[in-house]
């Protein structure tokens, strides 16, 4: 008997530790791919969100913000982070939706339109772009999120990311359009 818990023991500890911590994921399409199964693990594959925006720390590694809810129609969602694998809710947020609307239009979903591995892809062209026009040897991303409009209108959705030089404060601002196209750069 104290065999067979010593081996669920060893099992338990290999599993536990194998898991995807998301705050050590790279900004780059696996690893950003990577969060998206985090945080459909946690939450759902149905789950509908209205905010998900990932900070990187050079100490901490990736903080993942989320406001989400796996059912539209209770109007009331979660703000939750994410800071070194452990989720935590900060907030409960009761929404108000026009009448004749469902919540729904004013949500979005992790899928083929909007996704985490597009936001990944858009990272890694943003690091090279700032790399050959900037001649920044290791841009460091500060910033990644999904901004979904207050009013719906899924075609308005944009992917923002931000990076900074590894010792300066300027801050290099990238807006892409749904489809992935760059919308404007700015610092």
């Amino acid at each position: 008997m104290r065999i067979i818990r010593f081996i669920l023991l060893i099992v338990l500890t290999i599993v536990t530790s194998c898991r995807e911590n998301s705050g050590k994921q790279l900004a780059t399409i696996e690893g950003f791919s990577n969060i998206q199964k985090a945080i459909k693990n946690e939450f759902g594959d149905n789950a509908y969100f209205t905010d998900i925006n990932i900070v990187h720390s050079a100490s901490i590694g990736n903080i993942i913000g989320i406001t989400v809810t796996k059912d539209p129609s209770s109007l009331k969602m979660g703000q939750w982070n994410q800071a070194q694998g452990v989720w935590k809710q900060n907030a409960e947020i009761f929404i108000d939706v026009p009448n004749g609307k469902k919540a729904a239009d004013f949500m979005y979903q992790l899928d083929d339109k909007i996704n985490l591995t597009t936001l990944g892809a858009l990272i890694e062209q943003s690091k090279k772009q700032l790399q050959n026009e900037k001649n920044l040897n290791n841009p460091m991303l500060s910033t990644a999120s999904i901004y979904f409009p207050k009013n719906g209108d899924i075609s308005k959705t944009e992917y923002l990311v931000n990076f900074k030089p590894e010792n300066g404060e300027t801050t290099f601002r990238f807006y892409y359009k749904l489809n992935g196209e760059l919308r404007k750069m700015d610092y």
